[in-house]
């Protein structure tokens, strides 16, 4: 059997971090053996449709790297893959079904649907409808009311539906706990139930891979599989994501949408290991796994069924981890890349990759997210640099700052006279000028970090200061005396 997997993102917003691993996982049961991934567009929910979320998730698929055989841009054989294109096909099954007597025309209005739900919430029973169209008598008297129809299934009396889940195994409902469901709209747009089966048998789709929110959808679609005369794919049912305090994935666990995350400086390799992990494991100890690593031992029998938790410190720690492990001429290229965005107007344009390349060795052990850089190394790129006289003085030194002024004097002296700029000497310089002054070292360093480069953090001093030159740094020793 041809593995065919299907990821089906409604255009209803940005692309969350749980749809994408959801692609992802389809991906990469795919790609493990040799079958097709496809993009299918579900666009029945009208309503709430946004304009810019099929481009975003396109863009979000091909940041993570995961690429479709057929879908919406690309075509194929079992195509449109965007379902308000395949209206037709929904709207011959629902005949079909109701002319078969497994469905049913319902023409009861909202207003009798809403008064029906609130007389079942005020006495505690369940929300469901009460088959009132199933009675030919009734459907009539509620036809001649007025207003559009709904296609309805009729869900048999008794009895259960079961299936078997590739994650869960035996998996049943009893038949008394599904209403009458709806399958076709008074706008003719399907609802996802009849809108899945559909299309999932139509394009051949052996594996529904999705989140545990689907269980109980699924006898629903079960039924309509057995009603219509086809075969279910296989189901999988992935783990529900949850946030470090175990309660529901939020923005507030650092959940944000996909390409947020793009914006923010994590890297896609990143982003891709972190999600394969959250569900899935290849054993009980390797964090960091190669793309290539996962496609070659993804396996449906390693995945869980507890619940997986998303843990954003995490991800940033593993970010840290692939930015630390770039060749040094790719970390440049992203560096440059960030700063050309993310630095200050009052930076010049185009970065200066010489001094970006001489930085990455002195950042790449520091820095965790891209988004950082600018903040880190805006000193080697502007002279305008922000800081207040008292950013000098650290915290040992606001009682006494005609030291902290003496010292920058002298120091501005000592760096002149030194011949060869290279970071040794600068710091030989500087520790035998604190040693002169019976200043603590790292006093005397915080002075001059924040006088040369701005930051009372920043990559390692003496380095920085190579980089910056001998004359940089003698003017902004000059320029930060000017502040006492």
């Amino acid at each position: 059997m041809t593995v065919r997997v299907r990821f089906a993102p409604s255009p209803t917003g940005l692309p969350h971090v749980g749809g994408a691993r959801t692609a992802l996982f389809n991906w990469l049961l795919a790609r493990s053996t040799g079958g097709q991934f496809i993009l299918r567009i579900e666009d029945t929910d009208q309503a709430r449709l946004v304009p810019e979320a099929v481009g975003a998730i396109e863009e979000s698929l091909r940041w993570l790297g995961l690429d479709w055989d057929e879908g919406p841009d690309i075509g194929g054989p079992y195509g449109p893959y965007t379902q308000s294109e395949r209206l037709e096909h929904y709207q011959t099954y629902a005949r079909q079904l109701v002319a078969d007597d497994t469905a049913y025309e319902c023409f009861c209005s909202p207003e009798r649907l809403a008064d029906l739900r609130t007389e079942q919430q005020k006495n505690k029973q369940p929300p469901r409808y009460d088959r009132n169209c199933r009675d030919l008598e009734k459907r009539a008297e509620q036809q001649a009311l007025g207003g559009g129809a709904v296609v309805r299934f009729k869900t048999p009396d008794d009895g259960t539906t079961s299936f078997t889940d590739a994650v869960r195994g035996d998996v049943s409902f009893e038949n008394s706990t599904i209403d009458d469901f709806v399958i076709l709209k008074s706008d003719g747009f399907p609802t996802a139930h009849l809108a899945h089966v559909t299309d999932d048998h139509l394009m051949e789709i052996s594996h529904v891979m999705r989140g545990e929110e689907w269980v109980s959808s699924t006898p629903r679609q079960i039924l309509l599989y057995q009603a219509l005369g086809w075969e279910p794919p296989t189901f999988v049912h992935m783990s529900v994501i949850l946030g470090p305090d175990k309660a529901k994935l939020s923005k507030r666990h650092g959940a944000l949408s996909v390409l947020q995350y793009r914006d923010d400086g994590y890297l896609p390799e990143a982003m891709f290991n972190f999600l394969g992990l959250i569900g899935w494991s290849l054993d009980d100890h390797t964090v960091i796994i190669s793309r290539d690593e996962f496609v070659e031992h993804f396996t449906l029998d390693r995945m869980g069924k507890n619940p997986a938790v998303f843990d954003a410190e995490k991800l940033t720690w593993m970010n840290g981890v692939y930015l630390r492990d770039l060749p040094e001429e790719r970390l440049s290229d992203l560096i440059a890349e960030r700063l050309e965005t993310d630095l200050p107007e009052s930076a010049p344009r185009p970065v200066d990759d010489k001094t970006v390349r001489a930085l990455v060795p002195l950042v790449r052990e520091r820095i965790k997210r891209l988004d950082e850089i600018a903040e880190m190394v805006e000193g080697f790129f502007t002279d305008e640099l922000p800081y207040a006289a008292a950013d000098l003085l650290g915290k040992r030194l606001k009682k006494t700052p005609d030291v902290a002024e003496k010292a920058l004097r002298l120091a501005n002296e000592r760096f002149g006279a030194i011949e060869s700029w290279q970071h040794e000497a600068i710091e030989q310089a500087a520790r035998t000028l604190a040693e002169d002054l019976e200043m603590r070292p790292g006093d005397l360093f915080m002075v001059l970090r924040v006088a040369c480069t701005g930051r009372a953090v920043s990559p390692p001093l003496f380095e920085s200061m190579e980089i910056l030159g001998k004359e940089r740094c003698l003017q902004r020793t000059e320029r930060a005396l000017l502040r006492f």
